[in-house]
């Protein structure tokens, strides 16, 4: 018997999902609204598809340009929504305009440096050295699970691979259960 199910007992398999994707073009261009498909966003259209596959429901879904503020507003916001698991796509490089992880770290309880790991080794297939361009992120605030992934469509499907698999067992930690 494989073992390493066992611990997955009684995982979650229901939660909420809060969806923010930064922006700046997209925002500049369509505003605020309130679902993906209305922005051409491919990400968080492809984040809303696989969390709905995977059984989590989507609690609300946000565009926000690359602003300090604007994303940390966001952030607070749905930190004290009903939202379980908040995944961000974009703002996550090196460029002067990457502020993702700068707005999201003051928040953080608990970093899940595995993931950021997990992650860039699993993206050296697609993006080679460049990896290490990349801030990926993951952490605990407020009982909830944070992702902030890069913007690209490839990275976030890949990032969804991974993390879906394991949410009910992520969440069935982070709440104690």
């Amino acid at each position: 018997m494989d073992t390493s199910l066992l611990h997955k007992e009684n995982a979650p398999v229901n939660y909420k999902c809060a969806i923010l994707t930064i922006s700046t073009s997209r925002y500049e261009k369509y505003g605020k609204i309130d679902r993906p498909e209305r922005a051409e966003d491919v990400s968080g259209k492809l984040i809303w598809g696989m969390v709905q596959v995977k059984g989590g429901k989507i609690s609300g879904y946000e565009l926000i340009p690359d602003n300090m503020e604007m994303i940390r507003d966001a952030f607070k916001s749905s930190l004290y929504s009903d939202a379980d698991v908040i995944i961000s796509s974009g703002g996550t490089g090196l460029s002067p305009a990457d502020l993702t992880i700068e707005a999201v770290t003051p928040f953080i309880e608990k970093e899940m440096t595995g993931f950021g790991e997990l992650f860039r080794l699993k993206s050296i297939e697609q993006v080679g050295n460049s990896i290490m361009l990349t801030r990926a992120l993951a952490g605990i605030a407020r009982g909830k699970v944070i992702f902030c992934l890069p913007g690209s469509p490839n990275a976030v499907k890949l990032a969804l691979e991974l993390i879906l698999p394991e949410m009910g067992h992520t969440l069935k930690h982070v709440k104690g259960n």
